[in-house]
């Protein structure tokens, strides 16, 4: 028996070996509770908390949007747009409009909305494209944020310190000025105060007064009473549900890594081949969940109203320097955090600006991305339409000073991969995906404490 079992093996070590797994550099440990905050499961009252938070109107200025509104469960924790339409739209997902009359939003928020995934993972100590909040324990509140000093201390990670930052974001969630005592902070910088007049529209709920007592009833950070309700408790309520219910580590990959070697496809073996091979991308999208966290400029078209910066020569802002607006450095001008490929097929559109649509457009732009920047199809964007906004969605695009400015900071070399790589390396990324995700309809409140429908 012994002597049949080796035998099979060998058949097996010879199979994946000539698949040209074996040797292509080592898999990452498969992931496990351990490598979650709260062991992948946070207190349920908190949860519960987060839950409700996350869907109600209650957290914006005007209380037309939610925290949802961009992430949501019916789209797969995005909103399914290329750039999100934030406060003052109508809708969810592609069916989202800009909105009507003085209400209209004021622009689209210039990045795409990332999926949330697997973000209560440890391995996720920075946030934002940019990575622009950071866990720091140098620092008094345990994080380098946009807020600096403002930024209160209590947050329990990364991900809850995240959500912090929408409700503070004139185009997200805020509102413009003269609108809302809110957005009026928002246009002051005064973040202390934007987070003290949320936490006290939920001081003034008696159903959410309820529900912080129930899911902080002790230690240093407990509710006994309305008025120790701060923004912080909000956002670690809201990270918490985030990090519960979107933990998504059983997929194809992840059962192989586990020893069901079964789990994959021959396509997509072979796809993990060339994705550690001649693929090179795990030179990058590297570890359990497929990201160095680093930073790198891969000539990703630059569509929307950018984030404010000017190329020399420019003062219309459209253009968007990614991690030099943290690091103030030119070398990092068009860098931009690796994302995690976990639950990839469900994650488009794809790049910081969410240019390319679907997935398989996205990889091939990989393959040469200076000849993707140039060759760029427009109508991959997924974007709302409204005249004015129409006028600003590609200025960078249609200019060739800026184009070949993003073209020569470009970190990749092009790759020879033939049509059977890259359909293979397509499986492999299909394998990534968990399949519970495809269905979380479980993930949505009955209703929110507010009172307030939960999309319009």
């Amino acid at each position: 028996m012994k002597t049949i079992r080796h035998a099979l093996l060998s058949v097996g070590l010879a199979f994946y070996s000539s698949l040209g797994i074996a040797g292509q550099g080592p898999q990452p440990d498969p992931v496990t509770d351990s490598d979650f905050y709260d062991h992948g499961r946070a207190a349920t009252a908190k949860v519960e908390l987060g839950m409700k938070l996350f869907y109600d109107k209650l957290l914006s200025g005007n209380r037309n949007i939610s925290c949802a509104t961009c992430h949501h469960a019916m789209t797969d924790t995005g909103d399914w747009l290329s750039l999100p339409v934030g406060e003052g739209g109508r809708g969810l997902g592609p069916a989202r409009d800009t909105g009507d009359g003085i209400s209209a939003i004021h622009e689209r928020v210039p990045r795409n909305a990332p999926p949330v995934f697997n973000l209560g993972a440890l391995t996720f100590t920075v946030m934002f494209h940019d990575g622009r909040l950071e866990q720091d324990p140098q620092h008094p509140s345990g994080f380098l944020s946009p807020a600096g000093d403002d930024l209160p201390a209590g947050l329990d990670n990364a991900l809850a310190a995240q959500a912090m930052f929408p409700v503070t974001s004139a185009t997200e969630m805020a509102g413009q000025p003269t609108e809302n005592a809110i957005a009026d902070a928002t246009a002051a910088a005064d973040l202390p105060l934007v987070w003290e007049l949320l936490a006290q529209r939920l001081r003034d709920n008696d159903d959410y007064v309820a529900l912080f007592m129930d899911a902080y009833p002790d230690g240093p950070a407990a509710v006994r009473t309305a008025g120790d309700i701060t923004f912080v408790h909000a956002a670690n309520a809201i990270g918490a549900f985030e990090a519960t219910a979107w933990r998504f580590d059983n997929s194809p990959y992840d059962r192989y890594l586990r020893g069901d070697k079964q789990a994959m496809s021959t396509a997509a073996l072979r796809g993990l081949r060339v994705f550690l091979g001649k693929g090179n991308c795990a030179a990058c999208h590297s570890g359990p969940f497929q990201t160095d966290l680093s930073y790198h400029a891969i000539a990703m078209p630059q569509i929307g109203p950018g984030k404010g910066d000017n190329l020399p020569g420019y003062s219309d802002g459209h253009d968007d320097f990614g991690r030099e607006r943290v690091t103030g450095d030119p070398a990092d001008r068009f860098r931009f955090r690796t994302p995690t490929l976990r639950n990839v097929a469900l994650t488009g559109p794809y790049g910081h600006a969410g240019a390319y649509s679907t997935l398989e457009a996205v990889v091939r732009h990989h393959l040469d991305p200076v000849a993707g920047l140039y060759g760029y199809d427009p109508q991959q964007a997924i974007l709302p339409s409204r005249e004015d906004l129409d006028a600003m969605d590609f200025v960078v695009m249609e200019d060739a000073a800026r184009i070949a400015a993003i073209a020569d900071a470009s970190e990749l070399a092009p790759l020879d991969l033939d049509e059977t790589d890259i359909a293979n390396l397509l499986a492999f990324l299909l394998a990534l995906t968990d399949p519970a995700a495809h269905d979380l309809r479980g993930d949505l409140p009955g209703s929110v404490p507010s009172g307030d429908p939960l999309a319009d």
